[in-house]
């Protein structure tokens, strides 16, 4: 296998939808670096030496638990997950969702009061919606934020 760099993504699998998780293994591929994805359920993943896999036991949070506790510095994390996001932010790593935002200690705390709020409100009975389906760009915006950290990545 080809040395990797020193940096990795890690993939919140069970809720990433399967274009960006076909981005994700092309673009492991064409910058060689690690790609892991955390799922309580089996996934099928093409053969790489850049993609690996990791099923966890089911459970609330077991998958975030198994990306937080493995998560360095400078990795990028893919997650719709917010305390997860909030999580690998502290550590030092970014956090991406599959609509091509990033999570960054600028922005982290009012994603999460946002979402402390809708919680709230929906546990009170409020219907506060879902989220729109994935557009044809939020696949680019995505595409073009993963671009973006693996050129500014440091390598080896």
């Amino acid at each position: 296998m080809t040395e990797l760099a020193t940096t990795q993504i890690w993939v919140d699998a069970d809720a990433c939808p399967v274009a960006m998780k076909e981005i994700l293994f092309k673009a492991a591929n064409r910058a060689q670096v690690l790609v892991t994805l955390v799922a309580n359920q089996s996934l099928q993943i093409p053969k790489s030496p850049y993609i690996q896999f990791r099923q966890v036991e089911r459970g609330f949070d077991v998958a975030d638990n198994e990306i937080h506790q493995r998560v360095n510095s400078g990795d990028l994390v893919i997650t719709g997950d917010i305390p997860l996001a909030a999580d690998v932010v502290d550590k030092g790593a970014t956090a991406l969702n599959s609509r091509g935002e990033l999570y960054t200690k600028e922005n982290i705390r009012a994603r999460l009061n946002m979402r402390d709020f809708l919680d709230n409100l929906r546990s009170s009975g409020i219907d506060t919606g879902g989220s729109p389906a994935l557009s044809q760009a939020d696949r680019q915006r995505f595409a073009n934020a993963l671009d973006r950290w693996l050129a500014k990545r440091p390598k080896h």
